[in-house]
């Protein structure tokens, strides 16, 4: 399976979403607050698979049509930046929701086979890994080369190993210092807007790497 040219870049750029607090980080987070480390890294496991599945799921639908059109790679990569920037305008708007949300998970701790199942469905539902996959990912195909399928798969891999490295890293110090977390929700609304600024960011990029 050929290596992408841009792979290095590409490297960078996952790196980058992954560690935005969107709504995979948050959950990580909000489990280890609430259960404890290792909770929060049976939730990253299982998100890790979900997106992954996504990822599969978009290499066979979308990799042959890229293959054969340059017009639908163009509309990919515009909407998933506009949407992008939907996305963290959304975050921004609902920090303090989502910090309040965090805060509320019950009083029952999971299994980890649960929260392994819940973290999958979490990555595999998660908007912001769907438009990553579908709009930023192909910008760094080697759209000259055949077997654009394969590219999409390894990459898709590639930010799963990094989503459980950089999501475990989150869960793990959030579940080291849970308490300090808990303790002023404004922390986690700062998280929630970072994350927002660094997905509207992602989305300008994908915009100006078109034009």
């Amino acid at each position: 399976m050929p290596i992408p040219s841009r792979f290095p870049e590409y490297l960078i750029a996952s790196v980058l979403i992954i560690l935005a607090p969107g709504p995979s980080v948050l959950f990580a987070i909000a489990r280890a607050i609430a259960w404890g480390r290792a909770t929060a890294v049976a939730t990253v496991v299982g998100n890790a698979l979900g997106m992954f599945s996504l990822s599969i799921l978009i290499a066979f639908g979308l990799g042959p049509i890229l293959e054969k059109s340059e017009l639908a790679f163009i509309t990919v990569q515009v909407l998933g930046g506009l949407y992008l920037i939907y996305l963290g305008i959304d975050a921004l708007k609902h920090s303090r929701v989502a910090a309040s949300e965090m805060l509320s998970q019950g009083d029952i701790r999971p299994s980890h086979l649960r929260s392994i199942r819940d973290g999958f469905w979490v990555g595999a539902l998660n908007p912001k890994g769907l438009v990553f996959f579908a709009a930023i990912l192909p910008q760094f195909l080697d759209r000259d080369k055949s077997n654009l399928t394969g590219q999409l798969l390894l990459m898709g891999a590639t930010f799963a190993i990094l989503a459980i490295i950089g999501d475990g890293t989150w869960g793990l110090l959030a579940g080291t210092v849970r308490s300090w977390m808990a303790s002023s929700p404004m922390r986690l609304v700062a998280l929630r807007r970072l994350g927002g600024a660094v997905i509207i960011l992602l989305g300008l990029f994908t915009l100006i790497s078109v034009a």
